[in-house]
């Protein structure tokens, strides 16, 4: 079955814009200054609105100065990256849409912005979060992924539009997808929570709990994750995760909002009953974010026998393989003994899945299409 055709605003008024799309053709560079330029007027935006687009808790931890320096090499940068677009290129949509966007940053206060009316802790969307996710990831994968790539293949790849769409739209929506992950847990389970226990399992060494929290959430993620598989209404949801055919660090976000809520929520409960100290916890939600980018990642490096003791790129990308071989294996994320021990283990030696997506291409492209597909389609 052939995949259903859906546009996106990007690829309509953008992505499939004629002309060539080769180092020096301007097309690099016009969607560089179109990334950066846009970053940089939600940065603004941040200033003008802090109360609705910045997270509480982070808000007294920037160090503003370093912030507004950041924001105006990133602005300066978009706007000479779009005039060396229009320069280059003979259409001048890259460009000049990134460089509009510059000089409307610019209107509204560019990097000396200031920052407007009071601070409210209510409800907020987190721009900042986002934006901040998106510089610590870039600067860290995307240097990786050009120096340790296994397949050659270009930063704005088949469907990079889509996978970031997810990424701002989990990441905006921090704050409700916070609550999804703690309240099922505070709600069922208050029940199961002994505080001498807590207390006792808080006071274990930082190591100790660090690595606890990783096995008990492996292990409530790889029964979450198969079941995900096995059942055909829960694979629907499943399916989109996978329907990226292409592998590298933005892939991961491309997960439907109701297995992002389904998941989140089960991991957290042992850790909910546990009570583990807040130090392990934060060190692991930082951890596990770097972890499941890593683990997408366009990166060749095999890492030896470390491979059969931690979830490395190689063996997660047999779990998105589309091969028969590959089909329904590896389903750790951290610990591969979890997939020795229950029969789905599957890591060749030296080869790499040749295919990645869904065995059946069903899976439309675009954002919101992927969001009603589970509903609107039948299961696996």
């Amino acid at each position: 079955m052939s995949k259903p055709e859906s546009s996106s605003l990007w690829e309509e008024s953008v992505g499939k814009q004629p002309g060539p799309k080769h180092f020096g053709s301007g097309w690099i560079s016009g969607t560089l200054s179109v990334v950066l330029a846009s970053i940089g007027l939600f940065a603004v935006l941040c200033f003008h609105f802090p109360s609705y687009l910045t997270m509480p808790d982070a808000r007294s931890y920037y160090p503003l100065p370093v912030v507004r320096a950041v924001l105006h090499f990133v602005l300066v940068a978009g706007f000479l990256l779009g005039l060396t677009s229009v320069m280059l290129r003979h259409n001048k949509t890259l460009g000049m849409i990134g460089m509009g966007i510059v000089l409307l940053a610019a209107l509204l206060g560019g990097s000396r912005v200031e920052i407007d009316g009071g601070l409210k802790d209510d409800y907020y969307l987190g721009l900042d979060y986002a934006l901040l996710l998106l510089i610590v990831y870039s600067f860290i994968f995307i240097p990786l992924e050009k120096l340790f790539g296994r397949l050659q293949q270009d930063v704005f790849r088949k469907g990079w539009h889509v996978d970031l769409t997810y990424f701002f739209v989990s990441s905006l929506f921090v704050q409700l997808t916070t609550y999804l992950t703690l309240r099922p847990a505070t709600a069922l389970f208050t029940w199961a929570v002994s505080p001498a226990f807590q207390q006792w399992v808080a006071s274990q060494p930082f190591l100790l709990q660090f690595l606890a929290i990783a096995l008990f959430a492996d292990i409530v993620q790889y029964w979450v994750h198969r079941l995900f598989h096995e059942i055909p209404w829960l694979w629907k949801f499943h399916a989109v995760h996978h329907s990226a055919e292409v592998m590298d660090w933005m892939a991961g976000n491309r997960l439907h909002v109701v297995e992002l809520a389904l998941t989140r929520s089960l991991i957290y409960i042992p850790s909910f009953v546990l009570g583990f100290a807040d130090g392990p916890m934060y060190a692991y939600i930082v951890f596990v974010a770097l972890y499941s980018v890593f683990i997408h990642a366009n990166l060749g490096v095999t890492f030896g026998p470390l491979r059969y003791v931690f979830a490395t790129p190689q063996f997660h990308h047999w779990h998105h393989g589309a091969e028969p071989e590959a089909i329904d294996k590896n389903f750790a994320v951290h610990f591969p003994v979890l997939d020795l021990i229950f029969g789905t283990f599957h890591l060749p030696a030296n080869r790499w899945p040749k295919i990645y997506g869904v065995h059946n291409n069903d899976v439309p492209e675009g954002y919101f299409a992927q969001w009603i597909y589970p509903f609107l389609r039948k299961g696996k």
